[in-house]
């Protein structure tokens, strides 16, 4: 539930993104110099805007030189929960004729802001609603090796759409990306050969998507993990069983993730570094040089290391 100064923050920012709009349009629809970044900067490509940089490195992938994409949350260190849109993040998407969002509730900015620049043709995929697995209460959809191929190929359908002349080109790349996913569904079926079942501490709901492929067991009480995703306090009971299950030593692995730090999750990841049980960080966001297919693969690489400690 959205509280009303937060509302009252939003319509503030959007009456400011639409008054800059409609006088940058009334200045001839072109900006003093098209900035760096813009889904515009090459001729003859399709604009594509991303709201989260993994879905944009999809796009990329599958798109090579004929897409310019834009990814707006791209900063591994920043809650993507918190993100609040702005002036430039309007006018991409005021240019862009394909947008990719998540969807599922994650970003609903990313909805707010289409409606404040509405275009008819423009395409817009949302990841969640292309998804085939769904966790129960659980938006992040591309943790799932799956659902990036689903998604991988919705983008694919979309970008042929929009342009036919390259269907060949995004079908090859298309190709090319599903053979990047094999090396990570590998180490997923290793990891589920080797510890299967094996007892996982969790911070946050994002990393159930691959536990539940490796039949890893999560200890941690879902009210705690689904507490911290959504930015509430988690119950006292949930945090005491999770505090517990560390001193205790009742699990192998705890799984962090970073970008969702709250004291609760500090606490944990600070009792488990002194009892050393192995910790593993991951994040909603990919990390600079990185692909999804490395970014997944290095994950999932330094927790086979830490389950066989």
């Amino acid at each position: 539930m959205v509280s009303g100064d937060r509302k009252s923050q939003w319509l503030i920012s959007i009456i400011g993104i639409v008054s800059a709009l409609l006088l940058l349009s009334a200045c001839g629809g072109t900006s003093a110099g098209n900035p760096a970044g813009s889904p515009t900067a090459s001729a003859g490509a399709i604009a594509v805007v991303a709201a989260e940089n993994f879905y944009g490195d999809i796009v990329k992938q599958i798109g090579g030189n004929h897409v310019n994409v834009v990814s707006i949350l791209s900063d591994p260190n920043i809650d993507p929960h918190e993100y609040q849109s702005n002036y430039q993040t309007a006018q991409n998407v005021s240019k862009a004729q394909l947008v990719i969002e998540n969807g599922g509730g994650y970003d609903d900015w990313m909805d707010k802001v289409l409606a404040s620049v509405p275009i008819s043709n423009r395409v817009l995929i949302k990841a969640f609603d292309t998804a085939k697995v769904h966790l129960e209460d659980n938006e992040h959809v591309w943790y799932s090796i799956d659902n990036a191929q689903t998604i991988a190929q919705a983008i694919t359908d979309n970008l042929k759409t929009l342009q036919p002349a390259s269907a060949a080109d995004f079908d090859n790349n298309l190709k090319q990306f599903s053979q990047g996913l094999q090396p990570v569904l590998q180490k997923v079926s290793d990891i589920k050969t080797k510890y299967a079942n094996a007892p996982v501490a969790l911070t946050e709901t994002i990393f159930l998507y691959q536990t539940a492929a490796m039949n890893l067991k999560v200890l941690t009480p879902l009210e705690l993990e689904k507490a911290v995703a959504e930015g509430n306090d988690p119950p006292a009971n949930a945090i005491i069983t999770a505090e517990n299950q560390i001193k205790q030593k009742q699990v192998k692995v705890l799984i962090y993730n970073g970008q969702t730090s709250t004291p609760v999750t500090q606490k944990l990841l600070k009792d488990a570094q002194a009892l050393n049980i192995p910790t593993v960080t991951v994040t909603e966001t990919m990390p600079q040089g990185k692909t999804y297919q490395s970014w997944m693969l290095d994950q999932l690489t330094a927790l086979e290391k830490a389950l066989g400690q």
